[in-house]
């Protein structure tokens, strides 16, 4: 009696464990919902949208200007320079040239380091305020589109140059697989080129 028992205990178990089983997994799958998932490509939104383009065409402007600019004051060093052998050395108007000369050279050399601060000081604010409407416009996209969460997906330069090169690009390269999420990159640029125009 005892072995009949068991016997179909055992079957009875194995008909209602894999129902069990799927039942299981039925209910899991209900309770967990799906996350929809955006990226979105910071690299090609700062290279290609229409504000880093102005800003690119207007810093090359502004350096062109700079450099004539200096390229004016070193040439009038040198010709200073070139002055001053043919005065005697010692006298009033030696002295005078060469005072002129140390003082143009100082100028030539602080409007460089000038120069060079002002242009990282521009090209930090401009790389700041596009990123912080990449942040604001991929969110605003994200809540339209019903995204649960959006990735940073730019495509890491390969080959790398150097080995310190390499691990900065695994380091920050976190993004890589991206098959089935929605790119979001050019709603998002247009968002970024719109705030220009609205600010």
């Amino acid at each position: 009696m005892k072995i009949k028992v068991m016997i179909l205990s055992c079957l009875i178990g194995v008909l209602v464990l894999p129902v069990g089983y799927e039942y299981g997994r039925a209910e899991s799958k209900a309770e967990k919902p799906s996350l929809k998932i955006g990226v979105v490509s910071i690299q090609k939104i700062f290279r290609d949208c229409d504000r880093s383009a102005k800003y690119r065409q207007e810093t090359t402007a502004e350096q062109n200007k700079v450099i004539a600019e200096l390229q004016k004051l070193s040439r009038e060093v040198e010709a200073g320079k070139e002055g001053l052998k043919t005065l005697k050395a010692g006298s009033s108007d030696h002295l005078v040239l060469a005072k002129e000369i140390l003082e143009k050279e100082a100028k030539l050399q602080a409007q460089r380091e000038f120069h060079k601060q002002q242009m990282a000081l521009k090209q930090h604010r401009m790389i700041e305020d596009i990123y912080r409407d990449i942040l604001r416009g991929t969110g605003e996209v994200a809540k339209e589109k019903g995204l649960d969460l959006v990735f940073e997906k730019s495509e890491p330069q390969l080959p790398a140059s150097s080995t310190s090169e390499l691990e900065r690009t695994m380091g920050t390269h976190k993004l890589l697989y991206s098959g089935g999420c929605l790119d979001v990159t050019d709603d998002v640029m247009a968002r970024v080129d719109a705030a220009v125009s609205g600010k």
